[in-house]
């Protein structure tokens, strides 16, 4: 069999009700299931994105009733679905997490991530956010495997710290999924050449389905979901609006790029070990 797999992105505008983001979230994964997709993914905060206080209103645990649904979407189309991200529930009164998940064609959670890096800028007056208000920081790198293939994971605002990336590629990361909510403000200059950058530096196929358009009361996403290879070509990009983008991974093309241009095999770690040591210990 060929060595590749077929992978379904959605791109969604989610609003403040819940409910109906679901409704719609179902409609598209089964839309992208039918045009052959083996693996779907999902955006970051893909249930939710309305007003702050509602999230006591909105978050849950995990397993719960959102993941559950995810789990028999997964069972219903035989698929690895990728949950974008949710509130979870958390120890702390008034405060949550921002947690992925992947789920097997079985129903089975595979993995849960928290994470780590939380959106607190101030751009001018055009982005202004503060997401460590409500939203607890994640601690673990995590990985997964599908059809064989080691997956590593992260959200968002993630993109910006290249150390998790490569912590990702030690990790055996063939594929690294980037489910966001990028700000049209930063993501119209920053958002692909990021990933391009992400998978060229690490050799491995990236996949980043993104929130589009307004959300309450005062956010506007870039969209623009993207599939990129390891050599940085952009294998599928979502257009202006809600919808999906399929694209076929080629886990060979991966092997033989390694191969030719052996960058991560290169690298000269001894150099950067004292450097690392010192920064750690400031």
């Amino acid at each position: 069999m060929a060595n590749v797999l077929h992978v379904g992105l959605v791109q969604i505008n989610t609003r403040a009700d819940k409910a109906e983001n679901l409704e719609k979230v179902e409609r598209l994964v089964g839309q992208a299931a039918a045009a052959g997709a083996r693996l779907v993914a999902l955006p970051e905060y893909v249930t939710y994105l309305g007003p702050k206080d509602r999230f006591e209103e909105i978050a849950e645990p995990i397993p719960g009733p959102t993941t559950e649904r995810f789990a028999e979407l997964a069972r219903r189309h035989g698929i690895y679905l990728l949950g974008g991200s949710i509130h979870e529930q958390s120890e702390v009164d008034g405060k949550f997490y921002n947690t992925s998940t992947l789920f097997a064609p079985d129903g089975t959670l595979l993995a849960k991530y928290r994470k780590i890096h939380l959106f607190d800028v101030c751009i001018g007056d055009t982005v202004v956010a503060a997401e460590s208000q409500r939203i607890l920081p994640g601690s673990e790198i995590v990985t997964a495997e599908v059809d064989g293939h080691r997956v590593g994971f992260s959200v968002c605002y993630d993109l910006r710290f290249p150390e998790l990336y490569r912590a990702l590629a030690d990790k055996g990361a063939e594929l690294v999924f980037v489910p966001a909510a990028f700000t049209m403000f930063t993501g119209k200059d920053h958002w692909e050449v990021l990933l391009r950058a992400r998978a060229i530096e690490n050799q491995y196929f990236v996949i980043a389905p993104a929130q589009i358009g307004r959300h309450e009361p005062d956010g506007w996403c870039y969209g623009r979901s993207l599939v990129v290879n390891p050599w940085g070509t952009v294998l599928a990009q979502a257009a202006d609006g809600e919808g999906i983008i399929t694209a076929t991974l080629d886990f060979d093309h991966l092997n033989k790029i390694r191969a030719e241009l052996p960058s991560l095999a290169n690298r000269r770690l001894s150099t950067f070990a004292a450097a690392a040591e010192q920064v750690a210990t400031r």
